[in-house]
Protein backbone atom coordinates (compact mmCIF):
# COMPACT_ATOMS: atom_id res chain seq x y z
CA UNK A 1 0.00 0.00 0.00
CA UNK A 2 1.29 3.43 -1.04
CA UNK A 3 -0.41 7.09 -1.04
CA UNK A 4 -0.26 7.13 -4.82
CA UNK A 5 -2.13 4.57 -7.39
CA UNK A 6 -0.08 1.50 -7.70
CA UNK A 7 -0.85 -1.37 -10.42
CA UNK A 8 -0.15 -5.01 -8.70
CA UNK A 9 0.92 -7.21 -10.87
CA UNK A 10 -1.98 -9.52 -10.93
CA UNK A 11 -3.60 -6.56 -13.20
CA UNK A 12 -0.78 -5.05 -15.17
CA UNK A 13 -0.83 -5.85 -18.78
CA UNK A 14 1.47 -4.86 -21.41
CA UNK A 15 4.81 -3.64 -21.10
CA UNK A 16 4.48 -3.34 -17.23
CA UNK A 17 3.39 -7.18 -16.99
CA UNK A 18 6.59 -8.10 -19.19
CA UNK A 19 8.96 -6.54 -16.15
CA UNK A 20 6.80 -7.62 -13.54
CA UNK A 21 7.32 -11.23 -14.83
CA UNK A 22 11.18 -10.48 -14.98
CA UNK A 23 11.30 -9.05 -11.84
CA UNK A 24 9.18 -12.48 -10.31
CA UNK A 25 11.55 -14.57 -12.61
CA UNK A 26 14.53 -12.70 -10.70
CA UNK A 27 13.37 -12.18 -6.93
CA UNK A 28 10.37 -14.29 -6.89
CA UNK A 29 8.09 -11.26 -5.74
CA UNK A 30 7.70 -7.55 -7.17
CA UNK A 31 7.93 -6.00 -3.59
CA UNK A 32 6.15 -2.88 -2.89
CA UNK A 33 8.72 -0.68 -3.44
CA UNK A 34 9.46 -1.69 -6.97
CA UNK A 35 5.12 -1.51 -7.66
CA UNK A 36 5.35 1.77 -6.32
CA UNK A 37 6.99 2.79 -9.64
CA UNK A 38 4.13 1.04 -11.87
CA UNK A 39 3.10 4.30 -12.98
CA UNK A 40 6.13 4.51 -15.34
CA UNK A 41 7.25 1.03 -16.55
CA UNK A 42 10.56 2.18 -18.00
CA UNK A 43 11.73 3.52 -14.74
CA UNK A 44 10.41 0.45 -12.52
CA UNK A 45 12.56 -1.81 -15.29
CA UNK A 46 15.70 0.95 -14.99
CA UNK A 47 15.62 0.79 -11.53
CA UNK A 48 15.43 -2.61 -10.74
CA UNK A 49 18.82 -3.27 -13.34
CA UNK A 50 20.04 -1.04 -11.18
CA UNK A 51 19.07 -2.72 -8.13
CA UNK A 52 20.63 -6.00 -9.79
CA UNK A 53 24.02 -4.27 -10.90
CA UNK A 54 25.00 -2.95 -7.62
CA UNK A 55 23.68 -5.53 -5.73
CA UNK A 56 24.48 -8.74 -7.34
CA UNK A 57 25.77 -7.78 -10.96
CA UNK A 58 28.93 -5.57 -9.68
CA UNK A 59 30.26 -7.69 -7.28
CA UNK A 60 32.88 -8.86 -9.43
CA UNK A 61 34.41 -5.59 -7.56
CA UNK A 62 34.94 -8.11 -4.96
CA UNK A 63 32.83 -6.39 -2.43
CA UNK A 64 30.85 -8.57 -0.53
CA UNK A 65 27.04 -9.53 -0.29
CA UNK A 66 27.44 -8.95 3.84
CA UNK A 67 29.25 -5.42 3.38
CA UNK A 68 26.18 -4.14 0.42
CA UNK A 69 23.54 -5.48 2.80
CA UNK A 70 24.64 -3.95 5.98
CA UNK A 71 25.23 -0.60 3.94
CA UNK A 72 21.65 -1.25 3.17
CA UNK A 73 20.41 -1.43 6.81
CA UNK A 74 22.81 1.39 7.78
CA UNK A 75 21.62 4.03 5.63
CA UNK A 76 17.82 2.53 6.08
CA UNK A 77 18.19 3.05 9.89
CA UNK A 78 19.69 6.34 9.47
CA UNK A 79 16.73 7.63 7.67
CA UNK A 80 14.58 5.41 9.81
CA UNK A 81 13.31 3.72 7.40
CA UNK A 82 11.41 0.41 8.62
CA UNK A 83 10.62 -0.76 5.40
CA UNK A 84 13.90 -0.88 3.82
CA UNK A 85 15.00 -1.81 7.23
CA UNK A 86 13.42 -5.04 7.52
CA UNK A 87 13.77 -6.32 3.88
CA UNK A 88 17.58 -5.73 4.03
CA UNK A 89 17.63 -7.31 7.33
CA UNK A 90 16.50 -10.85 6.06
CA UNK A 91 19.32 -11.47 3.92
CA UNK A 92 22.17 -9.93 6.42
CA UNK A 93 20.17 -12.22 9.31
CA UNK A 94 20.82 -15.16 6.96
CA UNK A 95 24.47 -14.02 6.15
CA UNK A 96 25.87 -13.10 9.40
CA UNK A 97 24.02 -15.92 11.64
CA UNK A 98 24.52 -13.28 14.64
CA UNK A 99 21.15 -12.07 15.72
CA UNK A 100 23.08 -9.66 18.34
CA UNK A 101 25.04 -7.80 15.54
CA UNK A 102 22.06 -7.26 13.46
CA UNK A 103 20.88 -5.94 15.80
CA UNK A 104 23.34 -3.75 16.70
CA UNK A 105 23.47 -2.71 12.90
CA UNK A 106 19.85 -1.78 13.12
CA UNK A 107 20.75 0.43 15.86
CA UNK A 108 23.64 1.50 15.11
CA UNK A 109 24.98 0.65 18.16
CA UNK A 110 28.89 2.05 17.29
CA UNK A 111 30.47 0.96 20.07
CA UNK A 112 29.45 -2.78 19.98
CA UNK A 113 29.77 -3.05 16.30
CA UNK A 114 33.31 -1.19 16.41
CA UNK A 115 34.56 -4.35 18.67
CA UNK A 116 32.69 -6.55 16.14
CA UNK A 117 33.45 -5.93 12.82
CA UNK A 118 37.23 -5.24 10.74
CA UNK A 119 38.18 -1.59 10.35
CA UNK A 120 37.78 -2.31 6.77
CA UNK A 121 34.06 -2.80 7.30
CA UNK A 122 33.83 -0.18 10.04
CA UNK A 123 34.86 2.54 8.19
CA UNK A 124 32.33 2.06 5.05
CA UNK A 125 29.07 1.24 7.49
CA UNK A 126 30.57 4.88 9.56
CA UNK A 127 31.02 6.76 6.09
CA UNK A 128 27.43 5.21 5.03
CA UNK A 129 25.96 6.80 7.85
CA UNK A 130 27.75 10.21 7.45
CA UNK A 131 26.77 10.75 3.80
CA UNK A 132 23.40 9.89 4.71
CA UNK A 133 23.14 12.31 7.38
CA UNK A 134 25.53 15.25 5.93
CA UNK A 135 26.87 14.39 2.56
CA UNK A 136 28.12 18.08 2.53
CA UNK A 137 30.65 17.12 5.06
CA UNK A 138 32.28 14.05 3.63
CA UNK A 139 36.05 14.96 2.26
CA UNK A 140 38.59 13.53 0.36
CA UNK A 141 39.49 12.38 3.75
CA UNK A 142 37.14 9.54 4.05
CA UNK A 143 37.97 8.21 0.63
CA UNK A 144 41.35 8.26 1.30
CA UNK A 145 41.08 6.41 4.32
CA UNK A 146 39.13 3.84 2.59
CA UNK A 147 42.52 3.76 -0.15
CA UNK A 148 44.53 3.07 2.90
CA UNK A 149 42.88 -0.20 3.96
CA UNK A 150 42.77 -1.62 0.70
CA UNK A 151 39.91 -1.12 -0.68
CA UNK A 152 40.18 0.02 -4.76
CA UNK A 153 39.15 3.13 -6.68
CA UNK A 154 36.54 0.83 -8.25
CA UNK A 155 35.40 -0.71 -5.19
CA UNK A 156 35.09 3.01 -3.71
CA UNK A 157 32.77 4.22 -6.11
CA UNK A 158 30.46 0.60 -5.86
CA UNK A 159 30.39 1.30 -1.97
CA UNK A 160 29.42 5.53 -2.24
CA UNK A 161 26.61 4.23 -5.21
CA UNK A 162 25.00 1.61 -2.91
CA UNK A 163 24.96 3.90 0.03
CA UNK A 164 23.46 7.34 -2.31
CA UNK A 165 21.19 4.03 -4.14
CA UNK A 166 19.77 3.00 -0.45
CA UNK A 167 18.89 7.23 0.05
CA UNK A 168 17.46 7.26 -3.46
CA UNK A 169 15.22 4.53 -2.24
CA UNK A 170 14.37 5.33 1.24
CA UNK A 171 13.36 8.64 0.43
CA UNK A 172 10.57 7.50 -2.68
CA UNK A 173 9.40 4.69 0.01
CA UNK A 174 8.94 7.23 3.11
CA UNK A 175 7.47 10.17 0.95
CA UNK A 176 5.07 8.11 -0.52
CA UNK A 177 4.06 5.62 2.20
CA UNK A 178 5.11 2.34 0.82
CA UNK A 179 3.90 -0.24 4.09
CA UNK A 180 5.46 -3.67 4.00
CA UNK A 181 3.79 -6.42 2.48
CA UNK A 182 1.47 -8.97 4.57
CA UNK A 183 2.98 -12.03 2.93
CA UNK A 184 6.46 -9.85 4.16
CA UNK A 185 4.85 -9.28 7.81
CA UNK A 186 3.60 -12.86 7.79
CA UNK A 187 6.59 -14.63 7.04
CA UNK A 188 8.20 -12.47 9.55
CA UNK A 189 6.03 -13.89 12.54
CA UNK A 190 6.47 -17.49 11.33
CA UNK A 191 3.01 -17.57 10.24
CA UNK A 192 4.30 -18.29 6.36
CA UNK A 193 7.26 -20.70 7.30
CA UNK A 194 10.56 -19.60 6.89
Amino acid sequence: MTWIKTIPSNKADGELDKIYQKIQSSRGEVAEVMQLQSLLPQTLEDHFHLYTTLMFKSRFTGLSRKLLEMIAVIVSSTNKCHYCIQHHSRPLSDILKDNQLLKWIQTRDWSSISKTLDKKDLAVLLLAEKITESPHKTSKNEIDELKTLGFTDQQILHIILVINYFNFVNRNVLTLGVQLENDFLEQRSGKNGR
